[in-house]
């Protein structure tokens, strides 16, 4: 990354928005307490975590000593200690929720993944993600953690994401995950479900594409269809990007806060990567 001034514009037009509405909502339900001033700025603090999980640094602590007090020095003359930085992190958690998503284009592609947060040997004593995580299996095998869902449109952009335990059936946070957007969504054969398809249909004028089981009949598709429903890689392209490069995956959380920090900022550095996969259909 050589220039941090587009993505410190971008994120400050979002926060001098949100913080004056923020503060106001916290006065508001008095629960604002009094904290003392900061040497760097929410834009700031945000835009170092983009950064990092922009670049291919697998150390927090390493990137911060060599970019952020080095050779950006200039960008941020009154930059703390990296321990007090990351003392800093979980406060960025509710405004990086407010950055804007991208646009539907009627072609959309669904998919879950798993997060894991330990390796499965060491399960039974793990206690970071006590009552959150869950066992869950996927094709590749068992896991303990939780299931990235998310919806991408044709040109590789982020529409919506949840996530939920790693044994949360993936048919299950389809409805929420689709019911802003509109067109077609294609899927594989572990989204196949009749009333599913069918509630979409009825209910937000939505038509889910997935390949039927090999014990089910062949159903009439369009040849556009088809072809698009061959490109469904496109999202696998995608979260091999947010894991490893974002790095939205890995077993080092010492808190669920953040967890959530590490996640949301992954998927926030991906949305502002300037070149995305992308099917190129114009």
């Amino acid at each position: 990354m050589t220039s941090l001034e587009p993505l410190f514009c971008a994120v400050d037009d979002v926060c001098q928005v949100f913080e004056p509405q923020w503060q106001q909502q916290l006065l508001a339900s008095k629960q604002r307490r009094r904290r003392r001033s900061r040497s760097l700025s929410l834009s700031e603090i945000m835009t170092i975590l983009i950064a990092f999980d922009q670049s291919h640094y697998r150390n927090f602590k390493y990137f911060y000593l060599i970019n952020v007090r080095h050779h950006w020095r200039g960008a941020f003359p009154r930059a703390v200690s990296d321990q007090r930085f990351v003392e800093w992190m979980p406060s960025t958690l509710v405004p990086s929720m407010c950055l804007p998503t991208a646009q539907c284009t009627g072609i959309s592609f669904i998919d879950a993944t798993s997060i894991k947060v330990c390796q499965n040997r060491r399960i039974s004593q793990h206690r970071v993600f006590d009552g959150h995580a869950a066992r869950g299996k996927t094709s590749v095998g068992w896991f303990f953690g939780f299931k990235l869902h998310l919806v991408i449109n044709d040109h590789g952009e982020l529409l919506n994401v949840k996530i939920t335990s790693g044994n949360t059936n993936d048919r299950k946070p389809v409805v929420e995950l689709l019911k802003e957007l509109s067109g077609k969504v294609f899927a594989d054969k572990g989204y196949v479900s009749q009333p599913l398809a069918q509630y979409l249909q009825e209910e937000y004028d939505e038509r889910l594409l997935a390949k039927p089981r090999r014990n089910m009949k062949n159903h009439l598709m369009l040849w556009r269809d088809k072809v698009l429903a061959r490109k469904r890689a496109l999202i696998e392209t995608v979260i091999d990007q947010l894991k490893n490069i974002s790095q939205i995956e890995h077993s080092r959380h010492r808190s669920p806060a953040n967890f959530c920090v590490n996640l949301l900022y992954g998927l926030i550095a991906y949305c502002h990567q300037p070149k995305k996969p992308s099917l190129k259909l114009d």
